[in-house]
This record gives C-alpha cells, structure tokens and sequence, in this order.
C-alpha cells in the first residue's frame, strides 16, 4: 500500500525574519541549540550500516506476491513485513535529509539523501504488487478478515482506501514501474533547492548603516523587512533580479516538475492533476477551487488592511516592497530562545499540563535546531516521520516577535505528531498535509491573543494586531495567491502550452497584481515581482500550498471557540491531535468541529480580520 509516512513529509514554512541574521559557522553555536540526531543513529556510519541492512530486505516481498489472497493470516504477515521496512525506511529517510538540511554545501548529505530516494524506489517497486492484488479481492472477503482478525485492525482504514481508489490503481507491473519513477519525480525539485541555497551567486547590497548584506534566501527574507524604506527597496530589486538572470533556467525546472505530475496523472487515468493530487487524502476538488472564489470574493478586505498598512507606515504610495516593513517601530518586542520557550508554554497552557510536558521534552530535549548558520536550510519545518524516535523542528531563529511565532507553529506541528504517535499504531500515525498545518496556526492564534491579554500598551498592542493580520496576509491570502498561479500552470501543461521562464513570469505579475490591487493603485507591484514564483519551492509540490489558506481557517474557527472558554472544544481538539491519520481529513476537522465542505471557516477568519482592523483603527484614532 502507498506510504502512510509520506502524508506527513517535511512540513516547513518559509517566514520572513525580523533582523539580519549575522554570518555563523554550526560549529559556533551552542550544542543546546542544535538538534541531536544520535537519537535517530549514533553516527553516519550506523546510518549505513542500517540502509544497506533494510535494502537486502526487500527481496521478502517476492515471496507474498500472489498469496495475498490465500488467508487472513498471509495478508497479516505481508503487511507487517512491509511496515516493519517503511517504518525503517522512514527513520533513514529523516537522517539523511536532517543532516543535509543542516549545511545544503556537503555533498557527502547531500548524497546520502539522493540515495535514500532511490531506495525508497526500490522499497516501493519491490511492494507495487500489493494493491492490485487487494484489488482482485471479493471486498466482502477482505472486509471479514477484518471483523475476525485483530491483527488487521490497523491495516483496516488503509484497507478500504486501497478498495475506494480502485480506478485508479494499475497492474503490479505498471505499479513497480511507476515506483522507480521517484527518484526522477523529486530530481527537478532537489536541483532547485541546491541550486537556490547553495550554488545561486546571490548579490550582496550596502544598507544605509553601511553594513554590506549577502541577499541570499535567509538574507532577503530579513532585509525585505528592515525599518529604511531604500533598503527594502534595493532589497528586492537586486534578489529579483538575481532570480530574473536565471528564470530560464529555474523556468526549465519547474516545467519540468509539472510535467512528471501530467505523466502521474494520465498514467493513473485521472482527469486532472488536480484531482489526482487531493484523491489521496480524499479531498473533494472543490474544496480547492472554492478557497481560490472565497478569497477572490474577499479581495476587499485585504486591500483594506493594505490601505491601513499604507496609512500606518505614513505612505504616499505602497509597493510590494514595503509589505514586510514593521507596521510599528520602536516596540522592543525582543525574545531569547529561552524567553520564548517559556511564552510558547504558557499560551498553551490551556491545553493541558501533558502538552506543555511535551514541549518541556522538546525543548530540553534537542527536539529543534535554532539558528541560521551558513549553508544551513532557509525557513522552518517540522520532520515527524521517525515513528519511534521524535519529532525535529529546523528553525533560522532571529530573536524577534516573528520569530517566536515560529517556534509556536512548528511545536504545533510537533505536538500534533507526537500525540498521534503516541496514540496511534504505525499505520494510522501519518496524517495528512490538509490537517497538518492546523496544530501549527492554532497555536499561533493561542499566541497572539495571550500576548493581547499582557500588553495594554497602544503602540505594542498595534503591533500585535499588525502581527496578526500579517499572518491572514502570508497564510490566506498569500498562499491562496499561490494556489491560483499553481492551478493555472498545470492547466496550462494539460492544454499543451509552454511554461518558458518568461511565461511563467507574465502569468505570475497578473495573478499578484490582482491580489494587491495594483490597477487601483492599492499596493503596487513593480515589474521585478514577476520573478518571485522563482524561489517559491512549494510549487515542486503540487497542490501542496492551499492547504496553509484551509488550515488557518479552519484553526481560526476551532482556536475562537477553545479561547471563548469551552471545555469540550478543547477536548475536541485533543482528541484531533491524537487521531492522526485514523479517518480522512475533512472527517479528522468535522469531528473536531468544522466543515471544510462549507464557506463558514473562510467567512469566519475574514470576520475576525475585519474585527482586528477596527480595534487597529480606534487605536489610531
């Protein structure tokens, strides 16, 4: 059966720092701060050892091809030797790419995550037989051994998957075939990635301070923020022009990527890549176009917090350039690792003393690597797809209020892991994407309101309610902005039509203008923003960036009612981030309380963003 593991993947968000990040070497920062991966293996040479072990394994499933049928007991001892493979495949999968994450500039890591691909290929064609035999099953049969055999209990929701998805599995052969096309599905993907983080010449600009600033991934998303509007600006234009000189190149790239998703989709006889992409998790089509209307339909009340961004900053004209500007200057909203360990405890308090214990582990525990080192990975993620280890947590921590939100989305994540973890088998731990990013704006939403409750102040609490809004901004509007300019060039590739560097670029200025309402003079966006698409990485991943937009509203709608005070909101909630991968997402989130299927979380989130814009404006007046 597919990989439960891989629903959960590397969640990361890539967020814009509050202060330049100095120039430092891993070998200069406190062993507290860097995450220990000896609890994962003790040394490369382990790790090895253990990958060579596992792959002289996969030979075992020859023998169950076949057999599968024969009784209740044979399907048992097939898929708990397959299990017992991916959990291990899992744990080297996480070595690897953790440690290569760490500096993207050692090959060493870096191949040592290139060969964990190709033995997840092998691990996959060697098991490509399983589904289409379930398939020649009597349903009724398989649905027996299930009611009779508790050791299949497990295996039950992904049983029934398998059988729900009939149509769109192929012969054992096609299957293999189209499992040893992984290592070249994820190759444009990993050439964008080193080429952006470790081999792009990124140009280095002089701000006003007369402090020289290497604007590479890390180093622009901390200048786009800095207070002198000149330096914004020289910013911007000089990382979009780097990312200009090589848009045929990264254009080729993700075309390229694209395409491998129009093979995947054709070969598996779906309509659209679309509909290929969320039958997995079993989310209607739908779900997705109506976020990219909502939002659209909604476009009002974001060009209204970009005219009181404009009024704020005391602008004439605002440009793309000063959207990541502090609303507010002069609030000294500041915090040490430690200091914001301890807000992020507190804030989730209300969810119970055993969540704030499994922070105190993660935090004790070298669960996180802090800060931005060079080489090191740009933005943050959350890795929780080492079963019997623990979660890990990569941040580019800079010591401001942002950064703190950080720390509390990832724990998110790592919490919403860990609970299911621990109660959940293996098989149903995995949860998917759709879900995931809800454990994490929950928590930021927990945040920004226990830091409301302490600050009275006007100025620090404007900057608060800024925060706030910046998060809509980046979470909804932003990423559904992504999702817009991602469906249209898969439908383009499905039409037959080019995705050229500069066609990708012209169609990404169009869809952002109108996002910013650029023809109304609301936010202008210089031509030089056609580039941005370029460093996107989510776009490697199809269909992956909505999900941010639909799980920030759906945790808007549950984290308004735990914060109103209703016990059994929170017990709702707990028992979501213990449920794992137990039922399909858009059940996980009715169960605790929200429908997806509806407008409601969109109308809701909106609503509140238009109630911190008047609290924001009586605060000015």
């Amino acid at each position: 059966m597919r990989w439960r593991w891989r629903l959960v993947g590397v969640l990361w968000l890539a967020l814009a720092a509050g202060a330049i990040a100095q120039e430092r070497t891993r070998e200069a920062i406190d062993q507290k701060y860097k995450w220990n991966l000896v609890d994962l293996y003790p040394s490369d040479a382990a790790w090895r050892i253990e990958k060579v072990k596992l792959a002289a394994t996969f030979g075992q499933a020859k023998g169950f091809t076949g057999t599968l049928g024969q009784s209740a007991s044979r399907l048992v001892k097939a898929l708990s030797t397959q299990t017992a493979q991916e959990k291990t495949l899992a744990r080297l999968f996480a070595y690897a790419n953790l440690s290569a994450d760490q500096d993207t500039r050692v090959s060493g890591y870096q191949g040592m995550s290139d060969e964990m691909t190709q033995v997840a290929a092998e691990f996959g064609a060697a098991w490509a037989f399983v589904e289409p035999e379930l398939l020649t099953l009597d349903p009724t049969t398989i649905e027996s051994w299930i009611a009779a055999t508790p050791e299949l209990k497990p295996y039950a929701f992904a049983l029934r998957d398998v059988l729900r998805r009939k149509a769109h599995t192929l012969s054992a052969r096609e299957e293999a075939l189209l499992a040893q096309t992984l290592p070249m599905a994820s190759g444009a993907g990993n050439v964008s990635s080193i080429f952006l983080n470790a081999d792009l010449p990124w140009p280095t600009v002089k701000q006003a301070s007369g402090t020289e600033v290497r604007l590479d991934i890390a180093g622009f998303s901390a200048a786009r923020a800095v207070a002198d509007r000149d330096d914004r600006r020289k910013a911007m234009e000089a990382f979009f022009g780097a990312l200009g000189s090589y848009r045929r190149t990264i254009g080729s790239t993700l075309s390229t990527a694209v395409q491998g998703a129009l093979f995947q989709t054709r070969a598996r006889n779906y309509e659209s890549t679309l509909q290929r992409a969320l039958d997995g998790p079993n989310i209607p089509p739908t779900v997705y176009t109506a976020l990219v209307d909502g939002v659209n339909a909604h476009l009002p009340a974001f060009h209204r917090y970009l005219t009181l961004r404009k009024r704020i900053l005391g602008l004439s004209e605002l440009h793309y350039y000063d959207l990541y500007a502090p609303l507010v200057t002069g609030v000294p909203l500041e915090y040490t690792v430690e200091q914001a360990q301890d807000e992020v405890k507190r804030t989730t308090a209300v969810l119970g003393d055993d969540y704030v214990q499994a922070l105190d582990r993660a935090f004790k525990e070298r669960w996180i690597d802090y800060y931005p080192t060079t080489g090191k990975r740009s933005g943050a993620y959350m890795a929780g797809y080492a079963y019997d280890v623990h979660p890990y947590m990569l941040l580019n921590y800079n010591g401001k209020y942002d950064d703190m939100s950080t720390l509390t989305h990832e724990a998110g994540h790592a919490m919403h892991s860990y609970f299911s973890t621990k109660n959940q088998p293996y098989q149903t731990a995995g949860y998917a994407t759709f879900v995931a990013e809800v454990a994490s704006t929950f928590n930021e939403a927990l945040l920004v309101e226990q830091m409301l409750g302490k600050i009275q102040e006007p100025k620090a609490r404007l900057a608060l309610l800024g925060n706030y809004l910046e998060g809509v901004k980046g979470t909804v509007f932003r990423q559904t902005q992504f999702a817009e300019f991602e469906l249209r060039i898969h439908e383009m590739a499905q039409k037959g039509e080019s995705l050229t560097g500069d066609a990708l670029s012209k169609l990404y200025l169009e869809i952002t203008r109108k996002y910013y309402g650029h023809d109304q003079k609301i936010a202008i966006v210089d031509d030089y923003v056609a580039q941005e698409w370029a460093y996107i990485s989510h776009f490697f991943r199809p269909f992956y960036v909505f999900q941010y937009a639909t799980s920030f509203t759906a945790s808007t709608a549950l984290s308004e009612k735990v914060l109103g005070g209703n016990p059994e909101a929170v017990k709702r909630y707990r028992t979501f981030l213990a449920s794992g991968g137990s039922k399909y997402p858009i059940d996980l989130l009715k169960d605790a309380g929200v429908d997806m299927t509806t407008s409601e979380p969109l109308d809701l989130t909106i609503k509140k963003m238009n109630r911190v814009m008047d609290e924001m404006e009586k605060l000015l007046r």
